[in-house]
Parts: C-alpha cells; sequence; structure tokens
C-alpha cells in the first residue's frame, strides 16, 4: 500500500508509449478533474537521449571536469555507459499528466562534490542532476540551487600564534572598526540616545512630504522610525564621534534638519511590492529571474534586503495562511494500483499465453540485444521492426527505467551508423549516403583540397568460419545482391557457437593473405608512378603567303584571329577559304560544359601507359571479361614479339595483380 502511495514532491516513472522508456517527473500538486480522475502538475527531467548532440558535448564536458575534481575512481566503459543513464537535467516547464500513468517512484538527488558516482550504479531507481535544461531557449546551464560542499568552498584558516607572538598584520586595512564595546557610556546612556534616534526619525519622515502620503499616521511614523536601519545609524554615529553624547546628538539634528533614513521596505511603491510578490509566486526565490522579468530597475541587493523585510510584514503571514488552506484543499496524496496490463510488445509464440513464450526464444540463434542471453521467460521486441531485436526480461526493465541498454549498440544515438559497419559488415544505402563526402557541395571540395585516408577493413577467423558453417542462414549471394538488406550478425555468430561443435573435425582451408610492409608498398607505388603528363601541341599551321600582304583582325574573346576577306571570299587564320560547317568569327560560341572532379564519384585519374596498352592487347575477349568479373585475381597474358624499332622483351608470362 505504501509503495502505490504517490505524494506531492515524489519522483516518479510516468508511462507515455508501450515501447518507450519512461519518463522522469516530480509531482508539484495533485488535481481532481471534473470527471472525477486525478491529474497530476509535474516538473520535467530530461535524459541524454532528449539533448541534441551539441548539448550533449557540453554535459560530456562538464561531467569530465566533476571526475577530474572530485577525484573519482576509475570506471569502466560499461560502467561509464551506464552512469550516462544515471545522469538527469532539471528543467523549469511543468506539465498535467493522468496519475493513472504513474508506473513506480525514484529518487533524484542533486550532485556535490562529495558524492561517488559509484554509488548511484549501485542502487536502483537512483538518479543524480546537476545542470538545468531549457528545452525553449535550448541552453544548458548549472543549477543555481546547488549545494557548495567540497573542500575548494572551504575557509584556509591559518595557524594559530603562539603565546606571546604578536599578530604582524596591519588591521586597519583589513578591516574597519563599527563598534567598540569597552567604551566609556553605559548601557543606560546608549538606551537613551537610541529613544533621541527614534524621536528624530519620526520627526524627519513627519517633515518629508514622501513619507507623511504613504505613511499618514503616528503609529505607522513611529513604527518605521524604529527599525534596524534608524538603529544603525544612532550607533554608527556614537562610533564616529567618540561616544561623545553631545557630538552625537548635534551630529543628528545637523543644520538642514533631521537626518532621514529609510529602508528598502519605505523606498519601495506599492505597486513594486504587488509586482515582486507576482514574481515570488512564479518564480520562487530566483531574485535574478525576478529582477530580469519584473523588476529590472531594481538591483539584486536591494531585492534580497526587500524579500527579508517582507517575511517580517502582515502581509507574508497573510499569503501564508492562505497557501496553507489553498493546500489543505488539495489532494496530498493518492493511490495508483500496480499496473498489470500485458505489454504489446511481447513476442508471444504460436498459441502460447502471456508469459508463457519459452526460455531460448522463438526463432533459433536470435539472442537479446543487451546482455547476449539466449533465454529468458520473457522476450520483447525493441527496435526497428525490420531488424528484429530483441530484449529478455531484465533487459527490458532496465530499458524502460533508464533510458538505453546495459551495453553500447549500434542502434542507439548517433554512433549507429561506424558501430553498425563493424557488427553488420554492410551500411544501408541510406547511411551510406549520409557517410559519403559527395553528400553536399561542401564535401566535395574539402575532399578535392585533402584526401581521405585509406582504411583496410579486414575480418576475423570467426567471422570467415561462420560464413561457411552458416551459409545457409546468411545467404552470401542473396547478402551482395542486396548490399542494403540488414544482416543480422549476432544470430549469425550465435548459431555458428551452436553448430562448431557438430561439425566434422576436418580443418578449414583459410586463406591467409600477405600483405607487403607499408616501406614496399610506398616504394612500389612511387615507382609506377606515371610521370607528369605535358600538353600535347599540335602541328603549327603554316601561314599562307596571301596572308601576309592583308591585316590581321583583333583577337576574339576566345583568344582566335577573325577570319578575313580577300576577292570577296572568307579566309580563315591559315589563309584557307572558308568552306561550308567552318564557323565564322560573328557566330554565336557554344562552349562545352567542363567536367568538375568534384561531380565525379570517386576523385581518382587512371592514366594508361604504353606497357599497358599493350598488355590488354595481349588478352583475349574471354580473358578481359572473366577479368572485369574477378578483379582480386591476377592476368596471365603472354606479350606479342616486338617490332625491330622496339626494344627485346621477353616472351614469359607476366602476372598484374590488382
Amino acid at each position: 500500500m505504501a509503495a502505490n502511495m504517490y505524494r506531492v514532491g515524489d519522483y516518479v516513472f510516468f508511462e507515455n508509449s508501450s515501447s518507450n522508456p519512461y519518463l522522469i517527473r516530480r509531482i508539484e500538486e495533485l488535481n481532481k478533474t471534473a470527471n472525477g480522475n486525478v491529474e497530476a502538475k509535474v516538473v520535467c527531467l530530461f535524459r541524454r537521449r532528449d539533448l541534441s548532440s551539441a548539448l550533449n558535448a557540453l554535459a560530456e564536458n562538464n561531467a569530465r571536469e566533476f571526475e577530474e575534481d572530485s577525484k573519482q575512481p576509475l570506471f569502466s566503459e560499461a560502467q561509464k555507459h551506464q552512469l550516462k543513464h544515471r545522469e538527469l537535467f532539471l528543467s523549469r516547464q511543468f506539465e498535467s499528466l493522468p496519475a493513472t500513468h504513474i508506473r513506480g517512484k525514484c529518487n533524484v538527488t542533486l550532485l556535490n562534490e562529495t558524492d561517488l558516482l559509484s554509488g548511484y550504479l549501485e542502487k536502483e531507481d537512483c538518479f543524480y542532476y546537476s545542470l538545468v535544461f531549457d528545452p525553449v531557449q535550448k541552453t544548458l546551464l548549472a543549477d543555481q540551487g546547488e549545494i557548495r560542499v567540497g573542500s575548494k568552498y572551504q575557509a584556509e584558516i591559518p595557524e594559530r600564534l603562539a603565546e606571546g607572538e604578536s599578530d604582524g598584520r596591519v588591521l586597519d586595512k583589513l578591516e574597519t572598526k563599527v563598534w567598540d564595546p569597552d567604551n566609556q557610556l553605559k548601557d543606560s546612556q546608549i538606551d537613551q540616545f537610541l529613544v533621541v534616534a527614534r524621536a528624530i526619525g519620526t520627526f524627519a519622515r513627519a517633515l518629508d512630504c514622501s513619507s507623511s502620503i504613504r505613511q499618514p499616521s503616528l503609529h505607522m511614523s513611529a513604527a518605521a522610525a524604529s527599525r534596524d536601519i534608524t538603529l544603525f545609524h544612532a550607533m554608527d554615529t556614537l562610533q564616529k564621534n567618540g561616544y561623545d553624547l553631545a557630538r552625537a546628538m548635534s551630529s543628528l539634528v545637523p543644520q538642514g534638519g533631521p537626518v532621514l533614513c529609510r529602508d528598502e521596505m519605505e523606498e519601495w511603491s506599492a505597486s513594486e511590492a504587488m509586482l515582486f510578490e507576482d514574481a515570488l509566486e512564479k518564480y520562487g526565490k530566483d531574485f535574478s529571474d525576478i529582477r530580469q522579468d519584473f523588476l529590472p530597475w531594481k538591483s539584486l541587493a536591494s531585492l534580497v534586503q526587500f524579500y527579508y523585510m517582507w517575511k517580517t510584514t502582515d502581509r507574508y503571514i497573510q499569503q501564508k495562511r492562505l497557501k496553507a488552506a489553498e493546500a489543505d484543499s488539495k489532494l496530498k496524496q493518492v493511490y495508483i494500483p500496480t499496473y498489470t496490463k500485458p505489454n504489446p510488445n511481447q513476442i508471444l509464440a504460436a498459441g502460447s499465453k502471456t508469459g508463457m513464450n519459452g526460455t531460448a526464444g522463438l526463432q533459433k540463434g536470435l539472442s537479446c540485444e543487451s546482455c547476449h542471453t539466449l533465454h529468458s521467460p520473457q522476450w520483447y521486441a525493441w527496435g526497428p521492426p525490420n531488424m528484429q531485436c530483441r530484449l529478455c526480461s531484465v533487459c527490458w526493465i532496465y530499458w524502460k527505467k533508464y533510458g538505453g541498454l546495459k551495453t553500447p549498440t549500434h542502434l542507439e544515438g548517433i554512433s549507429r551508423a561506424s558501430s553498425d559497419a563493424a557488427s553488420r559488415g554492410h551500411l544501408t544505402r541510406q547511411e551510406v549516403q549520409d557517410m559519403s563526402p559527395f553528400a553536399n557541395t561542401a564535401g566535395r571540395a574539402k575532399l578535392l583540397a585533402k584526401n581521405r585516408q585509406t582504411f583496410i577493413l579486414q575480418t576475423t577467423k570467426l567471422t570467415r568460419i561462420a560464413r561457411r558453417i552458416c551459409h545457409d542462414i546468411l545467404q552470401p549471394r542473396r547478402a551482395a545482391r542486396r548490399p542494403y538488406a540488414p544482416i543480422n550478425a549476432i544470430a549469425v555468430k550465435a548459431e555458428c557457437m551452436i553448430r562448431l561443435p557438430k561439425v566434422p573435425k576436418v580443418p578449414l582451408k583459410v586463406k591467409t593473405a600477405l600483405r607487403l610492409s607499408l616501406a614496399a608498398v610506398v616504394k612500389d607505388l612511387a615507382l609506377q608512378a606515371p610521370l607528369k603528363l605535358k600538353a600535347q601541341r599540335s602541328t603549327p599551321t603554316p601561314i599562307n603567303r596571301n596572308q601576309v600582304n592583308h591585316p590581321r583582325g583583333a583577337p576574339s574573346l576566345l583568344g582566335k584571329r577573325p577570319f578575313d576577306t580577300v576577292g570577296g571570299l572568307q579566309l580563315s587564320t591559315s589563309g584557307r577559304t572558308l568552306v561550308a560547317g567552318m564557323r565564322s568569327a560573328n557566330q554565336s560560341v557554344i562552349k562545352r560544359p567542363k567536367v568538375s572532379h568534384g561531380d565525379s564519384p570517386n576523385p581518382l585519374v587512371f592514366v594508361a601507359t604504353k606497357d599497358t596498352r599493350v598488355l590488354r592487347k595481349a588478352l583475349t575477349q574471354a580473358e578481359m571479361r572473366r577479368s572485369a568479373r574477378k578483379p582480386y585475381l591476377p592476368v596471365k597474358a603472354k606479350l606479342p614479339l616486338p617490332p625491330r624499332h622496339m626494344p627485346a622483351v621477353t616472351n614469359e608470362p607476366i602476372v598484374l595483380e590488382d
């Protein structure tokens, strides 16, 4: 009964979707609607999965700084991954949710330097927060209610002076004396002086026009003159005059009239006090927000001083009584029974009941995406339907409460593409387009400026063995024709581990590729690199003798000389007669579009050499087709006999390797 009783101020789990993780909220109010249902006004708390990548980077930097400052113990990669699920972000956002969607309680605390992060991993349903997230402005700031606990907030106490040792500091520069208890006045004389100071303060308020309007009655003026500001001024006057009553009396009433001392309660108008009360009800004791939105012409010190004086007035007592009466009329707690309805994400076998789908799953080889177990009393569908991922009952509860899996997976966060390539062996078509540097113009320009680094994807022995043993499940030919279809590599490896003991003990032929060293590859590439090609110069056209006697026209836009006319016939720059099909200078020029290397799928240019052309001619059509289908196999070809003017070439077979 006590576990299902929820009160104002509790942190609870809310379920808004059967497949999404729980929402974590703090109950502020419990209201009963006209239909008889109970709604909870809650404060929203967000997880890391709800933040953008930029804000996640800020949160990561803040967590790293906290670990360095508080000297946290070292964590493993799995613990660091699970610790991110325990971090929440407070917000000022409120919303109303049905109380029937509550699924349990949790504990959320403010993080300080004395806390050990490992303690949150050891406790169930335990979270922490240190930053405040603004969903509207998309900002992440430190909580202003931070408890300043730790070594850097402690005072440095100097060592105690030895007996008879004098303090070498100049106290006049360190502090100012405002009262000397060892003065020559008696306590009765000091009390009499304070009474005189109050009387002068009352008389000064009667002479002041603004004060007489705000406080028309005598007893209100006397009450205002009896506050701390008048007493502090009177005691400061005694200190400045060396505790001489005659001089202090004359200082209270100078030549211009009595001194009027007023505090924040008298300086504020009635409208400003109303604005402050409205702001205090909205923001609480967040004086910076109160000043920014309601009273920007007041200083922060003025707001704090007015608040503590306002708490001593009858107005504060009246508002406190009204809030207490309003709170009594509202619900303080509500009982929500345990939710027992089946989850639609449960995977049921044909003809089985809920929760009885077997211990080894419905399909062979499918394991839990989080803990990779093969046995569970209940399985739940998780992730995209085409991936056919599932979670066991324990990991499903972890996913619902903490918003993640116990171990990192390629379906979580922005790292899906990189890790998915390692697990599946290939990417989907959309992922390849997103990762391609030619997706936009900026990517092309960047790639042209600096080429990408070469990388090699090398499979392990277990993966190569699994391809042969689980050939019927993997279907490599079908997968090669459909590279965009996903492959569950975990299921294939799990099935391989099941079949491996039953395979006959015949050593599998695993081909080991002999790879040269990096120095040898670089040297080989340097030797095979073609020389810098020079632009071929066309054969110079001889100038016609008839053209010498005629002046040439000005050069055109294309840098070519225009056509001339001789005897009524148009001649070209070479002196030949312009025939049909040739373009004259006054005709429009059609430029061919230039091919940009950035628009090509790969910024690589292969230049064929003379030897390459000779080898191509030596191959038959069947050998050419075979080489195109299998580019990884070496090509054997016999060179023809060289002509007489060429150097001798051996007729031995030459092996070309890609």
